[in-house]
């Protein structure tokens, strides 16, 4: 179980973040746009001002690549925004 990999992502006011084909993920802000490709088993799920990455299984891989999608992605949200 990944904790950091499970907590949700909140979009202060003024960011936005699209998630194109294959993972590429766009968050603009108020202090820029930041873009990064991640991996393509994370499956990157936007609803409204929530983000959540889910993983497909249980595999070593995966749960790595879990919280660390996470987090990069909640610092691309912070670097945008503060």
């Amino acid at each position: 179980m990944s904790r950091i990999g499970n907590k949700l992502i909140l979009l202060p006011a003024g960011v936005t973040l699209t998630v194109e084909d294959k993972n590429l993920v766009t968050v603009k802000g108020p202090k820029g746009e930041l873009s990064y490709q991640f991996n393509e088993n994370m499956t990157i799920e936007v609803n409204g001002t929530e983000v959540k990455v889910v993983r497909p299984d249980d595999s070593i891989f995966n749960k790595t690549i879990h919280g660390t999608t996470r987090a990069v992605l909640n610092n691309m949200v912070v670097g945008v925004s503060e």
